[in-house]
């Protein structure tokens, strides 16, 4: 009997990054430092938040806490679909915040929510291209609001009109898409197929190298998608990745400790991967990479 194929993405992702094994160097090793430099800033840790959406309806002020929460960890936050009360209450509590807007048809409406990130003080803005096709045929519908796939005319217009603020461009899952976002003028991408939004998605760690050779240092490069722990963070840096967003892991075992909890939850995952770092030999974020990486 043939075995049942699962051609889930978030499954396919979890077996890839558990394949890879991490080769051990103590000699010589001191204890590292997990800080990192993330569109020109310094951060305490490499891991930073997900572009969330629809939280605030469910859970009344936790996406500002969650904002408080990576800021006291000195992490990066980022945030998604959102009003302008609810990003504006984000912004209120002074964390670095890129906010992620969606592939909207009306244009009118993208533009506005550049404007508004960068009156309100945003660290980046950026878009959620992964958001344009339904399953069915159709292009997306997020609650209500119609989505469509973007030109690279079009990309290149929103990143124009963010001005100095830094683009981050979320979604890429190519090395196509990748040489798009560069030559539209695009800071940062975001290697992620969107916590399974499509079935049979490449994991991101297995193209991220081809991703990378393609970019070269035009871009800087952050994954998304499965990330759980700070041994999966390791991984995703050794492979390449700046930053890494993993804090989907911690939404259930959260919603009720407020920042504190939340701060708490990336201290540990932070300290899980320095304690990685020396037990490869790296001192630094910026110095780990793929010779200690063994694919079984």
């Amino acid at each position: 009997m043939t075995a049942e194929k699962n051609y889930n993405s978030n499954v396919i992702t979890r077996k890839f990054l558990d394949s890879l094994m991490i080769e051990q160097r103590l000699i010589d090793s001191v204890l590292p430092s997990a800080e990192t430099t993330i569109l020109g800033k310094k951060f305490s840790t490499p891991i930073m938040n997900a572009a969330f959406s629809h939280l605030e309806k469910a859970h009344p002020g936790y996406p500002v806490e969650m904002a408080k929460g990576f800021q006291q960890a000195g992490a990066l936050n980022m945030w998604g679909m959102s009003t302008d009360e609810e990003m504006n209450n984000i912004y209120a509590t002074g964390a670095d915040t890129i906010e992620i807007i969606k592939p909207y048809t009306d244009e009118a409406l993208i533009f506005h929510r550049i404007e508004f990130a960068k009156a309100h003080g945003a660290f980046a803005v950026g878009m959620d291209i992964d958001h344009a096709f339904g399953k069915y045929g159709t292009y997306d519908d997020v609650a209500g609001f119609k989505m469509e796939p973007k030109s690279l005319i079009q990309l290149t217009r929103y990143i124009n009109a963010a001005g100095d603020l830094p683009f981050v461009v979320k979604g890429v899952l190519s090395e196509s898409d990748a040489e798009k976002c560069a030559e539209a003028g695009a800071r940062a991408i975001i290697v992620s197929h969107h916590h399974g939004i499509f079935d049979g998605a490449v994991p991101p760690l297995l193209i991220l190298p081809d991703i990378l050779e393609t970019v070269g240092d035009e871009l800087e490069v952050f994954v998304d998608c499965g990330f759980e722990t700070g041994l999966d963070v390791f991984k995703a840096l050794a492979l390449g990745a700046k930053a890494v967003s993993v804090s989907r892991h911690i939404l259930d075992k959260t919603y009720s400790t407020g920042a504190d909890g939340i701060e708490k939850e990336i201290r540990a995952m932070t300290g899980e991967l320095v304690s990685y770092m020396g037990r490869t030999g790296f001192e630094t974020t910026d110095q780990i990479n793929d010779s200690v990486i063994w694919d079984l």
